[in-house]
């Protein structure tokens, strides 16, 4: 597209970059990259760090949404809300993004691929989003290819605090949510809750009934602390999910409107008991980690109402993690881990485990240098074992400005369904593996009004798991490669007034036999996203945001395109004292008329109104 090509050019002379959502970000804190704790100044990976502010600023309701507009992402959703939507990073699967809510893995163990569908996660309890771009195996394990999302909610806090919010809209939506934290003595807790309604539209893009959506959710976290080194702290999270589908009926078997539904109960835990010894200097954390996930898909027009799926998936992880700080230059972390995973077809109970152990060396042998090397060894009951290495390093000078260089391994274990299937599973696989480099700079300017930065990536993924037409079954056929600039901008001119941006560009090619040299399906080469938001001196706040989304290929043998397209949202918000305000938005703004999937409907324009409140 020469308008992204022209935008991109003329962004690139200002050398932007792709790093935080804000300014602000003055010793801002990930744990994405190494797995604890680290300034994100300190580390040679591409983090964004997307906030609450953030969150509400941009009236969020599907989380995917946002992450769209983050550097490296694509997003294709099958319909409207709560239809299945995949988040993919630099070009790589969507089942290749290892996605962590609190901590845990939340990958769908009884998904073919195992990813994860970001249709039911909905922003009412997130207070942070991390997202790492590029393989992170050494802390996280399988899945992390692409690169990771790591979605915290609400955490405790010193005084009582309470927040809400209602809004309604189009198709009938209506979109609820509230928290409220506190603490009291050595125990402090958090929780949050929220449920979604709309009637949406129709899944088939030339149906002529609507496709509904429904969600209950909430979630938890308690922390008692024993002692002043010693905590406990429990997570939990829940979302129970029913949303309306189109498919294939009979006679003809072609796509059309039907009356298929599929329902979604979710349920993710964790249990963590921290000790700090050595004066704070050796942090230790031994943890238990569940997802239990349950799915069926129904036809109101079959007989017996039996369900057309039905797939039961959980995963239970048991984990030790150190921490020591071995001088002031020096940082040792270290983890030994055990996960088993379980998957139920309603015939029959499929089951594996396997056992981690990991390391990584911090060192800051100068001021401004920080240099991590990290290593992970996987010994699986089904492929035997897998080693992974990962290096990075990070330097930033007194001019404010960083540099940054990583080399990272991924791997992604088969999974159950690719293994065992009684049709098409292959009990031979290996696991897919993926080597990646990349390298950017940052530059803070004008007493930091304006962080610019850019980064250059490159990946190539072997042993890709596919479905193989010859024999039937599922194979490691599969060879992909990408490479790619990321650029953003984020730039405060004056006080109240804020601009961020980020243009992307993926080169992808399927090194598959017989699509050697095609596009990846669905992986448009460039996007563009820009914001601005605005405050006035009295309270009300004005903002847009503009996503341009180049062309791309629905399918692998690239015969079928899915044209670009630009969507423009817009909103704004009125405080009405210190604890109320109104707000509103409008999406889609010029009611394009796009696809993400192909045969698939979109939203058109809507809009949005509702009410926020908050006690601190």
């Amino acid at each position: 597209m020469k308008f992204i090509q022209w935008l991109a050019a003329s962004t690139a002379l200002l050398a932007v970059p792709a790093v935080a959502q804000d300014l602000d970000r003055d010793g801002d804190i990930t744990v994405t990259a190494s797995g604890v704790a680290q300034d994100v100044d300190t580390t040679g990976q591409a983090v964004t760090i997307i906030d609450r502010e953030t969150i509400e600023q941009r009236q969020t309701v599907a989380l995917s949404d946002l992450l769209q507009t983050t550097p490296g992402i694509t997003v294709t959703r099958n319909g409207g809300l709560g239809t299945n939507t995949a988040v993919r990073i630099r070009g790589a699967e969507g089942d290749q993004t290892l996605t962590l809510i609190d901590g845990v893995r939340v990958n769908d163990p009884s998904s073919p691929g195992g990813g994860f569908d970001f249709a039911n996660l909905l922003s009412a309890s997130v207070e942070r989003v991390e997202v790492l771009r590029g393989p992170n195996s050494v802390p996280w394990g399988s899945q992390a290819i692409g690169g990771v999302v790591n979605v915290i909610t609400r955490r405790p806090t010193e005084g009582l605090q309470a927040r809400g919010n209602v809004e309604y809209g189009d198709m009938d939506t209506l979109f609820a949510s509230g928290g409220v934290s506190g603490s009291s003595g050595i125990i402090s807790g958090s929780l949050s809750g929220g449920y979604l309604r709309t009637d949406g539209i129709s899944a088939y893009d030339r149906g002529t009934e609507r496709d509904g959506y429904r969600q209950y959710g909430a979630s938890g976290r308690v922390e008692v602390a024993f002692a002043p080194n010693i905590r406990l702290d429990l997570r939990g999270y829940w979302a129970d999910s029913r949303t309306d589908l189109d498919g294939f009926p009979a006679p003809a078997f072609t796509f059309a409107d039907t009356n298929e539904y599929s329902t979604a109960q979710e349920l993710y835990g964790y249990a963590g008991l921290n000790a700090d010894l050595l004066d704070g200097r050796f942090r230790n954390v031994v943890a238990f980690q569940i997802a239990d996930i349950n799915r069926d898909n129904f036809d109101r027009d079959a007989a017996g109402g039996e369900p057309q799926f039905f797939g039961r998936g959980r995963s239970e992880r048991y984990t030790y993690k150190g921490d020591f700080q071995a001088l002031e230059q020096v940082r040792l972390v270290a983890g030994v881990e055990h996960e088993t995973t379980r998957y139920f077809d309603g015939v029959g109970r499929f089951s594996r485990g396997v056992t981690s152990v990991w390391g990584e060396v911090i060192v800051t042998p100068v001021e401004g240098l920080a240099v991590t090397g990290a290593v992970r060894h996987d010994d699986d009951d089904a492929f035997g074992g897998n080693t992974t290495f990962a290096a990075n390093a990070a330097y930033t000078l007194p001019t404010g400005t960083t540099l940054r260089a990583s080399y990272a391994e991924g791997f992604k274990a088969p999974t159950l369904y690719q293994l065992y299937d009684g049709f098409s599973g292959n009990p031979d696989l290996d696991p897919e593996t993926a080597k990646s480099w990349d390298a950017g700079i940052e530059q803070r300017l004008i007493g930091d009004q304006l962080v610019a930065s850019a980064t250059y990536f490159n990946r190539k993924t072997r042993n890709q798991i596919d479905y193989d037409l010859l024999t039937f079954s599922y194979s490691n056929i599969a060879r992909t490669r990408a490479e790619g600039v990321e650029i953003g901008l984020v730039m405060r001119p004056v006080e109240r007034f804020t601009v961020s941006g980020s243009y992307t560009h993926i080169a992808n090619e399927n090194r598959s036999a017989g699509f050697v040299g095609n596009d990846l399906a669905r992986r448009p080469e460039d996007t563009v996203s820009m914001s601005a938001d605005y405050r006035f001196p009295f309270g009300l706040a004005l903002g847009a945001t503009v996503l341009v989304v180049g062309d791309s290929f629905d399918n692998a043998a690239n015969t079928v395109r899915l044209d670009g397209y630009t969507l423009t949202n817009i909103r704004a918000e009125l405080p009405l004292g210190d604890r109320f305000s109104l707000y509103g938005r409008v999406e889609n703004l010029f009611d394009a008329d796009y696809r993400t999937v192909a045969n698939y409907g979109t939203i058109g324009r809507a809009v949005y109104g509702g009410v926020r409140v908050k006690f601190d």
